[in-house]
């Protein structure tokens, strides 16, 4: 399940609820989640984005998308390491009966101006960046370039597969 959360006026081509749900799900699918899980999308500016950048990371600048999860992966969508009974305790959400899995805060701003920059519409880097971060959200990471490699071809694929490519 996702729940989109929007505190910006951002008017599309496309229907951001249902794009959301079909990269989330498809890569939960993708990734052979064995559990149902909530995961949140917060939709915002690059000022808050900025904000939450310095509460959370001490990083005093705005960035395209800041990603939360609710697990502390030993390894990527590694599930048999997961204590599923703490992850449900902890990041339970009595609205929806489901464990949150995580939480993605989007920037407007940097959707518009990356899909400018990058020559594809706003639609492919609003899911790029919803993508990226739900591998953030299963524990995947670029800090080295062999992680990075992976996470490039996962959200490649993933996209490509969804029919949202460049």
């Amino acid at each position: 399940m996702v729940i989109l959360d929007e505190n910006v006026d951002f008017e599309t081509d496309f229907d951001k609820e249902k794009i959301s749900e079909e990269v989330v799900e498809y890569i939960l699918k993708k990734e052979e989640c064995p559990f149902e899980c909530e995961v949140d999308i917060y939709l915002t500016d690059s000022e808050e984005v900025r904000n939450y950048n310095k509460e959370y990371r001490d990083i005093d600048k705005t960035t395209d998308v800041l990603s939360f999860p609710n697990i502390d992966w030993e390894a990527p969508a590694d599930y048999e390491n997961v204590d599923f009974d703490a992850f449900e305790a902890e990041s339970f959400n009595p609205e929806t009966s489901l464990p949150i899995l995580g939480e993605i805060c989007l920037n407007k701003d940097r959707i518009i101006s990356q899909a400018e920059e990058y020559g594809h519409s706003v639609k492919r880097e609003f899911a790029f960046l919803i993508a990226h971060s739900m591998l953030h959200l299963l524990g995947y990471d670029h800090m080295e370039e062999d992680e990075a490699k992976v996470m490039e071809e996962k959200q490649k694929k993933y996209l490509d597969e969804l029919g949202i490519s460049r």
